[in-house]
């Protein structure tokens, strides 16, 4: 399994700049991804889909706010670094920058 741990991203969007962390985890051979960004609430959200196919992480997020549609996200990680993005509606790709293993 690849990217297990916690990760510092950036993101720099005109609706959001910061560091989001990301949370990887093996739950009995599955993947698991969690977000949060310090100091905001998170909306309810749920990851699905998670592979992996080399060094990359891809999965889909959904949300009530945005109803019916689908964000995919993608992470790909090199040692203690990694970077991706995620399409989000109205936003277009959002890229994930800077990543690095906190944790």
């Amino acid at each position: 399994m690849i990217g297990i741990g916690k990760w510092s991203v950036s993101i720099d969007t005109m609706m959001f700049r910061g560091d989001a962390i990301l949370t990887i985890a093996d739950e009995n051979g599955a993947y698991s991804l969690t977000a949060e960004v310090p100091g905001m609430k998170m909306p309810e959200y749920h990851v699905s889909d998670i592979t992996e196919d080399g060094d990359t992480l891809t999965a889909v997020v959904t949300t009530p706010l945005l109803s019916g549609k689908q964000m995919p996200i993608s992470l790909t990680f090199d040692g203690d670094v990694c970077t991706g993005f995620a399409k989000v509606p109205l936003l277009g790709k959002v890229k994930l920058k800077n990543g690095k293993r906190i944790g």
